[in-house]
């Protein structure tokens, strides 16, 4: 693997749900320190800062994953548990995780009732996360207890970082948004030395996926002219969707988002990377996330209004144990965000809002 890929896997297999995020904040705090003068805030979120004169430029990844959290031991061994973000049912059932005790990770295996045991009319029916149970190969509840099991313990998806059939695709398990991270990460590194006319932020939230807590704290922190936000995006190229619900494919550039649930960029930001991306000759592509929102929903009401825009990475199958991510669309991100933040002056970024 080459050094990009080594980085990546670095980062998804770091282990960090909501609240919960030590593990990774550890690892991404290594890359960082080296960069700027690096600072945490009360909730955990990191901040790079990278001095500069001009305008405070702020880019943004979130740190967290989704996962789960211990709330019930049965008297037979089993683990129930509560979701930490956003799962779809069906993606569950059969998928191994591991529960972070303070002794060190327990394996289990998601189950259900058997199909087997099920009357026809109940096989076809979903089966519903408050169904589900966690195995973990126990057979009372003092076996769990003695593993080291306690409720709270939060829970993870046991998968790891792969490169896939066409070697510039890479499968892992929490692309969102440690693939943001790292963009943020790489962006910092291009600018550390170079001349960039603003004062620059690198900034890893937490908790975003129950709520964009660390962005809420971590926006204060900084205080913001500007606002770029790095994150997974859904890819469209998969079998069901259509193109008028997602013309977004793996390969064909980064994305930058016209809107979601939270926020509509700043018209001007926004153009200002698609004018960019021209100029380079870097291929981008459009989406829009009715159902869905990012740390940018809280970011851009900050104070008296930030401009905001989000640019993504082409992801499928997030939210589930592996999601999928190509190398073109990474690297030409990177390349993007930097060239625009050296763009960034104070007369542009007071032209934003005006």
């Amino acid at each position: 693997m080459d050094q990009t890929e080594q980085f990546l896997q670095a980062l998804t297999d770091a282990h960090g749900v909501p609240g919960y995020e030590a593990e990774v904040r550890a690892v991404l705090r290594s890359y960082m320190e080296p960069l700027g003068e690096v600072t945490q805030d009360k909730l955990g979120s990191l901040v790079c800062h990278v001095p500069g004169d001009g305008p405070k430029v702020m880019l943004v990844g979130h740190m967290d994953e989704i996962g789960f959290i211990t709330t019930h031991v049965t008297d037979d061994g089993f683990v129930k548990f509560l979701q930490l973000g956003g799962w779809w049912d069906q993606v569950l059932l059969g998928q191994r995780v591991l529960i972070k005790t303070r002794r060190g990770d327990v394996l289990g295996v998601i189950g259900a009732k058997p199909p087997h045991l099920l009357p026809a009319d109940e096989r076809a029916k979903l089966v519903e996360k408050k169904d589900m149970y966690i195995d973990i190969g126990a057979t009372s509840r003092a076996e769990v207890e003695a593993a080291g099991v306690r409720l709270g313990d939060p829970i993870v998806p046991d998968s790891r970082f792969a490169v896939l059939a066409n070697p510039k695709t890479y499968l892992a398990k929490a692309f969102d948004n440690r693939v943001g991270c790292a963009v943020v990460i790489d962006v910092l590194r291009g600018l550390k030395d170079a001349p960039h006319p603003n004062d620059l932020y690198g900034v890893q939230t937490v908790m975003e996926e129950v709520g964009l807590r660390g962005a809420t704290t971590s926006v204060r922190a900084v205080d913001p002219d500007v606002a770029i936000i790095l994150e997974s995006d859904i890819a469209g190229d998969v079998p069901g969707i259509k193109p008028h619900e997602s013309s977004v494919k793996l390969g064909q550039g980064p994305t930058v988002m016209i809107y979601d649930a939270r926020m509509v960029p700043n018209l001007k930001l926004r153009d200002l990377f698609i004018d960019t991306a021209a100029e380079l000759d870097i291929p981008i592509q459009f989406s829009a996330m009715p159902g869905g929102a990012t740390d940018g929903g809280m970011i851009h009401v900050h104070g008296l209004g930030v401009p905001t825009v989000v640019i993504g990475v082409a992801a499928r199958h997030i939210h589930s144990h592996g999601s999928i991510i190509h190398r073109d669309d990474y690297d030409h991100a990177v390349q993007l965000v930097a060239a625009v933040v050296r763009k960034l002056d104070a007369s542009t970024v007071t032209g934003l809002t005006n």
